[in-house]
């Protein structure tokens, strides 16, 4: 299983506009991929309900992981978004 451990870039947390961002991110990216807070259960990433749920803080450090083809691509490209409080998903890492 593919997984990548990075902090929230966004200062607001994974609320709102940052979560939206977020997971029409991972929805684009064709990979099912999970998301966790340090520690805690894992929730499909591709949930806004989901993701809100996590209740992720700005600094706050997440796990996404997913055991799918392409997920290092997929999981480097989401992490370079959440790590750097990206408005959009970036092209190439």
């Amino acid at each position: 299983m593919a997984e990548r451990r990075v902090n929230v870039g966004w200062t607001e947390g994974l609320h709102a506009r940052p979560a939206s961002i977020f997971v029409r991110a991972t929805t684009a990216s064709g990979v099912p991929v999970t998301i966790a807070k340090a520690g805690g259960n894992p929730v499909n990433a591709a949930s806004m309900l989901a993701v809100l749920g996590l209740g992720a803080e700005g600094g706050e450090e997440i796990v996404l992981s997913s055991d799918a083809e392409g997920a290092d691509v997929a999981l480097d490209r989401l992490a370079k978004l959440v790590a750097e409080g990206l408005d959009e998903l970036p092209e190439t890492v």
